[in-house]
């Protein structure tokens, strides 16, 4: 019987007892019967646990401990040491019912206690929280919500978001008019009031206008403030709540104590309380409102997903499915304007695609059969057949979509600050209350001016704006940056993007082309060109590199048959080496002339004027016991055409920049003279690039790395923000902070220009945060505010928050003027020439 028909292999030293929990954990590495075994074993002997049964099928193990003691960590480490891993597992909870920072700070403090989780996220502006762990349990970690007095469910469970929210908000915007309804005549009166005016209404209709706005249309505080005492923490709710509950509980004792003596009610303050409740709940809903625009980017991206698709079967005939029922391999039919349903190549046709949404490329791109096509663009003039290459979670779209959603549900380190503070701000503010209740009652002897100015202490606190201003700001700059092909992968890219003072540039396919084509072959004496480049597209059959691609493309144009090559590998950073018609050949830079000890005699010249020009050169050397040059061949690669407009961008802010290249000094000096670069480092190993950019950060840089390759992928890594162009490799896109959807280095100055202005909008929110709080505070408690000017500005506080992070959805990148490519560097640069040095 095969090892993965096993089910489950139950064992245990115990048995269950009653008070038992039942834990299921994902195993990673188990390939056959013995695994499940030795991961068994190493359950079992962990204290506490009771049963354990193993199924490789589901690479799954469940974990019965004697009690509710349940020590995950040590069954975790356990299977680690026994050689396998327990699988982390996230989930993502909409969270119902937060309002403010304080709300985020008890949420996240009650998934963390929930038994396995090691990391949680929660997100004021759009409701959600992300918990990772192993173990977790999605029942148990709503449960944990919902003792701390929120609504939890699952994100996605057959909900769409984006109708409830709308619901909502229609829902909101009806309480918020019923309440201007009933308040306004109290407003009216209160207005001719203060102008003079003896008019007022009867005690019992400002009753009966304050009760509902109170009790009905302003409930919603004292559910979520009830929820927040009995979970032993404090928020907006419940300052607005005791607020407007003091303002109310005070008009009608005055009110029942006239009606009692029948005497003339003193002035009462129904109107504070209902305008203040109408107040909030009007900047609750505009904050709502606020909240859901910042993220329409990513709404519309997850729009772009297309429904159906039209199959072609083996037959020839077309039919249409699902877009979740193609697979890849499958062949799609795309008909003129209707968008592309799936990532695929092109089999038939030509025509142009709309890529703007994914890209940010305003033209249509032209689309030949060969060419690549993302799912989610729109089919210009012609008809495409084409092959399926990706689906489903695996395409171009849904991975943006996934690092777009990334991005804005990730927490920014400054939010860390803010958490803190939240943390004792409700309490504070209750602290502060009391106290300027105490002072004005004690020092006037006016228990009525005393509750006034305790209440407007209550209800122009202002978590909320705390809570949004850095949340707001990161999903409205990630989306409007998505929109233009610049991906953010989360908010801690931002924080650091915004303090980049260098950047350094790998050269092929980031800064030029990519794709060179041969300009100049010389040889020795006795060499035909031909069998030159017959020998070299032998050597490099199995290369992927720019280089070869250009050999074995050229010998095809020729008519040039590649010979047979064996014991081919790669010399990182050098060539490639072959045995060819019993020859041992290698091709490289001219690092493979001194490793092998030979002179390069008249074509030595011949190679500095190919490299003064900016061309690259690649030597052919026979090694092995008669070691000899063959000769050489130059390739000539144009600078793209916005290279030298992105490298005047960056330095108009104040950034220096360099180049990290393995190509040798002549080329990478001319390349470096036509775009301005301040430095340059050139025949330098792949290896070293990493090593490059440590020696800038330990200069005391804060250097940023664009590259496309897989050899770029260490740099990318070791710099402080990596930067990777989805026209490379997926190793480098992987390994990047930011990723560009176009192959154009302007975009890298758009790129930290965008996450400039999107942290200063989080400063300036942050600021304003605070300094609401600051000043409107003392203000209130010195009884300079009323409670109605204090609940105004405490709506307004959050409002201008969110309006202000709003603002960033105009950020446009900048517009160039692009120069058409030249077949090699030719534009001469008219600044300082660049430092050329030479890896050792």
């Amino acid at each position: 019987m095969d090892a993965r028909d096993q089910i489950t292999r139950p064992t245990s030293k115990t048995p269950p007892v009653d008070n038992s929990i039942r834990i299921d954990l994902g195993i990673e590495g188990m390939t056959c019967a013995s695994c499940v075994s030795r991961v068994e074993r190493a359950i079992q002997h962990t204290p506490g646990v009771a049963a354990v049964a193993v199924n490789l099928s589901s690479e799954h193990a469940q974990v019965t401990f004697a009690s509710t003691e349940a020590d995950i960590d040590a069954v975790a480490t356990a299977v680690e040491k026994a050689g396998y891993a327990v699988a982390s597992r996230e989930i993502e909870l909409v969270i119902e019912g937060m309002t403010c920072a304080s709300c985020v700070g008890r949420v996240e403090r009650a998934l963390g206690k929930v038994r396995g989780v090691t990391s949680v996220e929660v997100n004021l502006a759009n409701e959600t929280a992300r918990v990772s762990g192993i173990g977790l349990d999605d029942a148990t970690l709503i449960a944990a919500a919902e003792r701390a007095g929120y609504g939890a469910r699952l994100a996605g469970q057959g909900i769409s978001e984006d109708d409830t929210k709308q619901r909502e908000s229609r829902a909101a915007l009806a309480h918020v008019g019923i309440a201007a309804l009933l308040t306004t005549p109290l407003f009216i009166v209160m207005i001719l009031h203060l102008a003079g005016s003896p008019l007022e209404l009867p005690g019992w209709a400002e009753l009966a206008l304050a009760t509902p706005v109170q009790f009905w249309l302003g409930g919603r505080f004292y559910r979520a403030g009830w929820k927040a005492v009995r979970a032993g923490a404090g928020n907006m709710d419940l300052l607005v709540a005791l607020g407007t509950s003091a303002a109310y509980g005070l008009s009608l004792w005055l009110l029942i104590r006239a009606w009692a003596t029948g005497t003339t009610p003193a002035p009462l303050y129904f109107d504070s309380s209902t305008i203040v409740i109408t107040l909030i709940l009007f900047g609750k809903w505009l904050e709502a409102r606020g909240k859901r625009q910042t993220g329409e980017a990513l709404r519309a991206l997850t729009a772009l997903r297309p429904e159906r698709a039209r199959l072609r079967e083996a037959d020839g005939k077309e039919r249409e499915i699902a877009v979740n029922q193609v697979s890849v391999g499958d062949i799609v039919v795309i008909r003129p304007g209707e968008r592309i349903p799936v990532d695929g190549v092109i089999h038939e046709g030509e025509s142009a695609a709309d890529e703007s949404m994914l890209t940010g490329e305003s033209l249509p791109v032209p689309k030949t059969p060969g060419d690549k096509v993302i799912g989610g663009a729109i089919n210009g003039e012609g008809l495409l057949v084409v092959e399926t290459s990706a689906v489903g979670a695996e395409s171009a779209l849904a991975r943006i979509v996934r690092l777009v959603e990334n991005a804005q549900a990730a927490k920014a380190p400054i939010q860390k600050l803010v958490d803190r503070v939240a943390a004792v701000f409700v309490p504070v503010v209750l602290g502060i209350a009391a106290v300027t209740f105490l002072a004005w009652w004690l020092t006037t002897g006016h228990v009525e001016h005393a509750i006034l100015a305790a209440v407007a202490v209550l209800v122009i606190a202002c978590p909320c704006s705390l809570g949004l201003a850095t949340p707001t700001a990161v999903m409205a700059g990630t989306g409007v940056a998505a929109r233009y092909g610049i991906l953010i992968k989360d908010a801690e890219t931002l924080e650091i993007a915004h303090r980049i003072d260098t950047v350094a540039f790998d050269k092929t396919g980031t800064l030029t082309e990519g794709n060179p084509s041969i300009v100049a072959i010389d040889t020795t004496d006795g060499v035909q060109a031909e069998e030159l480049l017959r020998l070299a597209s032998g050597v490099q059959q199995a290369s992927e590199h720019p280089l070869a691609k250009a050999v074995r493309e050229r010998a095809k144009a020729d008519g040039i048959r590649p010979p047979q090559a064996t014991d081919a590998r790669t010399l990182p950073g050098r060539g490639m080496k072959a045995t060819v018609d019993g020859h041992e050949l290698v091709i490289g830079s001219s690092r493979l002339i001194k490793e092998n000890g030979l002179d390069a005699g008249v074509l030595g010249g011949r190679a500095t004027a190919l490299e003064t020009e900016g061309r690259t050169v690649s030597w052919l050397i026979e090694t092995g016991p008669n070691p000899r040059v063959i000769g050489l061949i130059g390739f000539g690669d144009a600078l793209k055409s916005t290279a030298q407009q992105a490298v005047a961008s960056l330095h108009r802010q104040g950034l220096r920049v360099t180049m990290l290249t393995g190509d040798n000094p002549g080329s990478a000096g001319v390349a470096a003279q036509a775009l301005g670069i301040d430095d340059v480092q050139a025949e330098i190993l792949p290896a070293h690039k990493a090593e490059a950019i440590k020696a800038l950060r330990h200069g005391g840089r804060i250097v940023a790395m664009v590259g496309d390759g897989v050899n770029d992928a260490p740099a990318l890594a070791e710099a402080d923000l990596g930067i990777a162009l989805s026209t490379g490799s997926d190793v480098a896109m992987h390994t990047a902070g930011m990723t560009l959807m176009r192959g154009d280095p302007a975009l890298v100055s758009d790129a930290i220009d965008i996450s400039r202005r999107t942290f200063a909008k989080i400063r300036q929110g942050l600021f304003w945060a605070f300094i609401y709080n600051v000043v409107g505070i003392p203000l209130a408690a010195f009884g300079y505010l009323s409670p109605v000017i204090a609940g105004a500005a405490m709506a307004f506080s959050s409002v201008s928050v969110v309006s202000n992070a709003l603002l960033l959805r105009r950020w446009k990148p900048a517009e160039r003027d692009v120069a058409i490519a030249a077949p090699g560097p030719r534009v001469q640069y008219a600044g300082t020439s660049p430092t050329i040095r030479k890896a050792a």
